[in-house]
């Protein structure tokens, strides 16, 4: 060793005197660093390292890189959620939870090499210049998109800008010989998070949030406002799917069903205090009777809202045990406009349960959780799921048994119906098969089946998805290399139709329509409805079990 510092050998660079120059302005760097930011030795250390490699590293190397690696590779080792998120993508990741962006208003899909629009969103820039479904995007300024495979994500950068701007797109339009230009002026797009609101019988409101975002909540409440003006008692929140978002729209909407003072959820971590969110007793919907729908993919924000609810014994949880994502994150803006996601508490439920699953076996077992749970059996049978006694908590109302150690386990079990199933329905969605040739018949028959069926109602119940289109289908497959399976089509037959209709309705109607008519077959959301419609059934699943009453 030669002053503190390995001897480097096989080269006579470092024999000279600039070798002891560059190691001297490093320590004084280093130092200075350190003095300044008042870092640690361990952060010393770092800043030394990327110092030394920038420095001294024999190839050239981009010091933004080894910096974003550096902070990857860090947050990699403290949970599965803390996350680095690039600058070009802050705005983007932000985009579902804020609520809105700037962009024309049109919903689109890629299909082979031709951009569809399939909806424009009512009231924003492409609708008022008269863009309709149907029309094909040939055009973007002077840039081809038709017949060049362009991804999804090129299309959006080209589309979306800053409010006021103008973007020019030339349109193919079925019927008519030559393109249609429009000069869309960009403005404020919308994004809902509640998909769908109807009454599902006449009694029974149904609402769907496919997330937790800036809007969530004023969303809710329009939709509840139009449910009671339609008569509704009862009401169904569905949260399938629902990966989360923001907690204060979670607890703004718990809010809505729970009693003065009681405990929506509360947040805690080594450098955290507790923080605890308390109900105000103002909510608009506190005693009609209310079910929760969660799956294995409701997450955070979801697990909250349900948490509270079944602890507080105010309804009942129907579904699948949920994801397990308990993990506060802050966003930490970093200085070039990158932002990290730190953790830096967890999430509890009201009777102390905590909603997080355990990472300790590394992040790669952590990812493939749900898979494992699928393998084992709990997506089809309850008893595939097993608590230990230490997770057993009690709910602070009935005294109800409940479980922690992840997730919440519903109140009632439904088993994932894979009886549609088959090899072949998977390799036709995955090459895009069932969306394509639905959007051809729709690009086709979309006048007619307006003018047939007036009203969504009316086509719900008279609608049949034409044998043709089920021939065209499978003669499309044929062509993706997917050959076709008499046994395994008969088996996912009705689940096809279903999919087709309810795409074909999204499309002429609204995107709820899409929604009211996956329902029908929807065996959670029947479920549901089978406990609703029996008094006795609801009451029994929130009822004082006999030893609370004894105790009482």
């Amino acid at each position: 060793m030669e002053h503190g510092l390995p001897i480097v050998h096989s080269t006579y660079f470092f024999m000279t005197k600039y070798k002891y120059l560059i190691i001297l302005l490093l320590t004084f760097c280093a130092v200075k660093l350190s003095a300044q930011f008042k870092l640690d030795e361990q952060s010393a250390k770092l800043v030394y390292t990327l110092s030394a490699v920038n420095s001294l590293y024999v190839d050239s190397v981009k010091e933004n890189n080894l910096v974003e690696s550096s902070i990857v590779g860090m947050l990699k080792d403290l949970d599965p959620h803390s996350v680095y998120i690039p600058k070009d993508e802050v705005a983007r990741m932000n985009e579902p939870l804020e609520g809105s962006f700037y962009g024309i208003g049109i919903q689109f899909q890629m299909l082979e090499d031709t951009l569809y629009v399939i909806q424009t969103i009512s009231g924003c820039p492409a609708a008022k210049v008269g863009v309709l479904p149907g029309d094909r995007m040939i055009y973007i300024e002077d840039t081809l998109v038709a017949g060049v495979k362009m991804q999804n994500t090129a299309i959006m950068k080209k589309l979306r800008g800053p409010k006021g701007t103008i973007v020019r797109v030339k349109m193919l339009r079925r019927g008519v010989p030559e393109l249609i230009e429009f000069n869309i002026t960009r403005d404020r797009i919308p994004i809902h998070s509640v998909d769908a609101s109807y009454m599902i019988n006449k009694e029974t409101g149904y609402i769907k949030i496919n997330s937790f975002g800036a809007t969530t909540y004023r969303e809710y409440l329009d939709a509840l406002d139009k449910l009671k003006k339609s008569g509704m008692k009862d009401l169904i929140i569905d949260l399938q799917g629902n990966g989360g978002g923001y907690m204060n729209a979670a607890t703004d909407l718990s809010n809505e069903f729970l009693q003065q003072g009681n405990l929506i959820v509360y947040t805690q971590g080594a450098k955290q205090p507790r923080t605890s969110i308390n109900a105000t007793g103002k909510g608009s919907f506190s005693n009609g009777r209310l079910i929760v729908l969660i799956d294995e993919y409701s997450a955070s924000a979801s697990e909250i809202f349900s948490g509270a609810i079944q602890d507080w014994d105010r309804g009942v949880v129907v579904g699948r045990r949920s994801f397990g994502k308990g993990l506060v994150q802050r966003p930490v803006v970093l200085p070039d406009g990158s932002m990290i996601r730190l953790t830096i508490a967890r999430y509890y439920t009201p009777s102390g349960r905590c909603i997080q699953k355990s990472y300790k076996d590394g992040i790669d077992k952590y990812e493939q959780d749900l898979i494992t749970r699928y393998k084992r059996g709990e997506f089809q049978h309850a008893d595939s799921i097993h608590f230990a006694d230490s997770l057993k908590y009690k709910t602070l109302r009935l005294a109800r048994t409940v479980y922690g150690g992840g997730g919440i386990m519903p109140d009632v079990f439904v088993p994932l119906d894979t009886t549609s199933y088959t090899d072949y329905l998977r390799k036709i969605i995955a090459k895009g098969v069932v969306n394509k040739t639905t959007m051809q018949y729709i690009d086709k028959n979309r006048t007619a089946i307006k003018n047939q069926y007036k009203t969504f109602d009316n086509y719900a119940v008279s609608y049949t998805v034409p044998q043709s289109l089920l021939d065209d289908l499978t003669n499309e497959a044929t062509k993706e290399k997917v050959p076709f399976n008499k046994e395994q089509f008969e088996k996912s037959e009705s689940y096809l139709i279903t999919q087709i209709k309810a795409l074909i309705a999204s499309d002429v109607w609204e995107q709820g329509s899409y929604y009211r008519i996956l329902n029908t077959e929807n065996a959670t959301v029947k479920k549901a409805l089978d406990i609703l419609k029996q008094p006795d059934e609801y009451n029994k699943l929130l009822t004082v079990p006999s030893i609370s009453k004894k105790n009482k």
